[in-house]
């Protein structure tokens, strides 16, 4: 379930009240919550090599990129008036999100050694298939020559996971 934006408020407008910045944490939360779920998922989703799983996440971790965008800015804006008001909750969500970002840094850690894994897979690929379409023989040093990249054919792609 996906948290609902705030109110229509102007997207970085401060927090004008304590119960405006109340439901602008709450709020804020919520969306951190919502995205962790959905990031661990994501990430034993290509642990487990199901990438095209993971990649059907996308579109709801770019809604919920947008909402914490939102949050953020607001409350960055209204930093001032939150830690005269109620510097309580500015240090506790400020632990919040420090814990946020581990979970993050390990997803996007994740993510990369797949994107790593792939890549290589890739070139080996691509490497094989040039070394096939290169004739066997000897270059001018009198050693065998190895694929020549000029002359390398394109790999082709498939984006359907």
């Amino acid at each position: 379930m996906t948290p609902s934006p705030s109110a229509a408020i102007p997207a970085f407008a401060p927090v004008a009240s304590a119960n405006e910045a109340e439901m602008v944490i709450s709020h804020l939360i919520a969306v951190m919550d919502t995205m962790l779920e959905l990031v661990e998922d994501e990430t034993k989703l290509v642990r487990a090599g199901k990438l095209s799983a993971a990649a059907r996440l996308v579109p709801s971790k770019n809604e919920l990129s947008q909402l914490y965008l939102v949050d953020t800015q607001r409350l960055k804006a209204s930093q001032s008036y939150i830690a005269q008001s109620a510097p309580a909750v500015l240090v506790a969500l400020r632990k919040r999100h420090d814990e946020f970002h581990a979970v993050l840094k390990l997803n996007l850690t994740v993510l990369a050694t797949a994107h790593a894994v792939s890549e290589g897979i890739m070139r080996g690929v691509s490497d094989q298939l040039a070394r096939k379409a290169t004739p066997a023989g000897y270059g001018a040093s009198g050693r065998t020559s190895g694929p020549d990249r000029r002359h390398a054919q394109p790999l082709t792609l498939s984006r359907m996971l």
